[in-house]
């Protein structure tokens, strides 16, 4: 067996930018491993480099790169949803099996960011930064008051780790917490809180009903597309608020723009959305949702950019990437597995 035998090579499927490379390649320094790296968007250099692949990383890849990597036998996903290459991945599965893991490093700063449009939302941050930006010292202070947090019943729908991080930010102010999950088997495992109402799959409804701000934090799978709509909404009460950092598609968009201009909730804070390339208006204007779904002239929502995971490249996000390779070089266990069956 040659030395090229022994040694692990890991493609790329992003660019990352210089000082990242150099962080991975010193923190892999050492290690029987070279990291392939094909530039930004470059489909046909990722298809050229696929065979020589043992393992990727990225976020989204084609299943025709996919076929060519005729060695793949783990796909490290940098992030939380890892739908982009289910479908894929169980196309590929027919043929060969590869493991898919993820990262859940970014789920820090997704749930700071959760918080943070909370809070925007609460505090009318927008309309007064607006204001002041165009002069209007004190502008509309009679309507755009703040609503404290204090009271609330703030609804986790989802508690992997970007809604745990959530919890914990939050648990310094005045509020009830309710948790909906798939199953509580795991409780005692995972160390989940006893300050919570807790409620099953199954449970929606009462869950929704006993909750006034509701942090929506669920995979997107089959069984979650479209899981709230116009019933599931109203359920909030007319003083109810939204934060969306999971999928788009979880909420139906046509309920949700509905529940919004009808005031059958008081607002919204969303950072995911429905179209992500969308066409351009007649002035140039890309908007990431339906034309007649404006919810950017909605005076009742915050709008963020899918950006709840930023800094992307930040240096130690991707120490956990370098872990599961290291793993996955001297063949430890993966860490992070999704299923591909329950597509999470």
């Amino acid at each position: 067996m040659t030395e090229a035998d022994t040694r692990t090579t890991v493609l790329f499927t992003i660019d990352p930018p210089p000082e990242l490379r150099a962080h991975l390649t010193q923190a892999l320094s050492g290690e029987p491993v070279d990291l392939l790296f094909a530039g930004r968007d470059d489909e046909a250099a990722l298809i050229e480099l696929a065979p020589r692949a043992d393992a990727m990383v990225g976020w989204r890849v084609s299943g025709d790169v996919l076929q060519a990597a005729t060695k793949l036998r783990q796909y490290i996903f940098a992030g939380v949803g890892a739908q982009s290459v289910i479908e894929p991945l169980r196309e590929l599965e027919q043929r060969r099996r590869v493991t898919l893991v993820k990262s859940i490093a970014n789920t820090y700063a997704t749930g700071q960011h959760a918080v943070a449009l909370l809070l925007a939302l609460l505090n009318k941050v927008i309309p007064h930064h607006n204001w002041m930006a165009a002069g209007h010292w004190r502008r509309g202070d009679d309507w755009a008051q703040s609503t404290t947090l204090r009271g609330r019943n703030v609804g986790l729908l989802g508690y992997g780790a970007v809604n745990r991080h959530v919890h914990r930010f939050l648990a310094g102010f005045d509020v009830d917490f309710a948790i909906c999950r798939r199953s509580w088997a795991d409780a005692e495992e995972l160390a989940l809180p006893t300050d919570a109402l807790r409620f099953s799959e199954g449970e929606l409804d009462p869950f929704l009903d006993a909750v006034d701000i509701l942090f929506v934090g669920v995979p997107l799978t089959s069984r979650t597309r479209a899981m709230l709509g116009a019933e599931e909404l109203g359920r909030l009460g007319p003083s109810g608020l939204l934060v969306n950092v999971a999928r788009g598609a979880v909420i139906d968009e046509a309920a949700l723009y509905e529940a919004l201009s009808e005031e059958v909730i008081a607002g919204a804070a969303l950072d995911v959305w429905y179209d992500y390339r969308p066409d351009p208006d007649d002035q140039q204007r890309r908007y990431p949702y339906r034309p007649q779904h404006a919810f950017h002239e909605l005076d009742n929502v915050v709008l963020s950019p899918h950006r709840a995971a930023s800094p992307v490249f930040d240096l130690t996000r991707w120490d956990e990437v370098a872990e599961h390779l290291r793993r996955f070089i001297h063949g430890r266990p993966p860490q992070n597995v999704v299923d591909l069956e329950r597509e999470y």
